[in-house]
C-alpha cells in the first residue's frame, strides 16, 4: 500500500471530526453493495489478484491458484478460500462514523474501493475476530504491520470524511506519536 507520510497522517488525525458513534438509523450490511464487477472481475477477485503472487484465474475470474501472505498475521496460503477481503475500516464502523448519511452510491464506492488502502486479503479467521472493531479495540497481531494499518485507517477515514470517536482518536494519536 502506498500511504501518506507520518506527518501527513498526524495532520489528518488532527482535522478528522471527533463525534460519538451513532447507529441511528440502525446499520444493516446490505446497505453497502459489495463485490462490484470491475474490468470483468468482482472486487473480491480483483483484490485476490492484486494481493497475491502467481495468481491464476478461471474464465469467471475466480482465483484457482496462487500464493498469498496475510499482512495482519504473516500467515501464508495457496488457497484463496482461506482468505477474506477485509474492509480495513469495517462497514459498520463507517456507518457509525457517518456513512449512514451517504447516498447508496457512495456506500457502494466505499465498499468496493480499490484506490485507497480499504480492501486487503487477510486470513479469514482473523478477519472474523476483528469484526467491526475500530483501532481503539483492535489492531493486527503482527506488530510490524500495525503502523501501516493505523496509517491506512487514518487515510481512509480522512478521505471519506468519516468521524472518529474520542477513544479511537486517542489510539490513533498514540500509535502515530509513539510507535510509528
Amino acid at each position: 500500500m502506498l500511504l501518506p507520510l507520518l506527518t501527513e497522517n498526524l495532520s489528518m488525525v488532527d482535522v478528522v471530526t471527533v463525534a460519538v458513534d451513532s447507529n441511528s438509523p440502525a446499520y444493516a450490511r446490505d446497505l453497502f453493495k459489495t463485490w462490484d464487477t470491475i474490468s470483468g472481475c468482482d472486487t473480491r477477485e480483483a483484490v485476490l489478484k492484486r494481493d497475491g503472487t502467481n495468481v491464476v484465474t478461471d474464465s469467471s475470474c475466480a482465483a484457482t491458484s496462487g500464493h498469498w501472505v496475510s499482512p495482519y498475521d504473516n500467515v501464508a496460503t495457496n488457497l484463496a478460500s482461506d482468505l477474506d477481503i477485509d474492509h480495513l475500516v469495517p462497514l459498520k464502523e463507517a456507518w457509525l462514523s457517518g456513512a449512514r448519511d451517504w447516498t447508496a452510491a457512495k456506500r457502494e464506492a466505499f465498499a468496493n474501493d480499490l484506490t485507497r488502502p480499504q480492501l486487503v486479503a487477510v486470513t479469514d479467521n482473523l478477519n472474523e475476530s476483528k469484526g467491526d472493531k475500530d483501532v481503539a479495540n483492535w489492531v493486527p497481531p503482527l506488530a510490524s504491520f500495525v503502523c501501516e494499518y493505523v496509517r491506512a485507517w487514518v487515510t481512509v477515514k480522512h478521505y471519506y470524511g468519516l468521524t472518529v470517536d474520542s477513544a479511537e482518536k486517542t489510539a490513533l494519536q498514540g500509535y502515530l506519536n509513539n510507535s510509528c
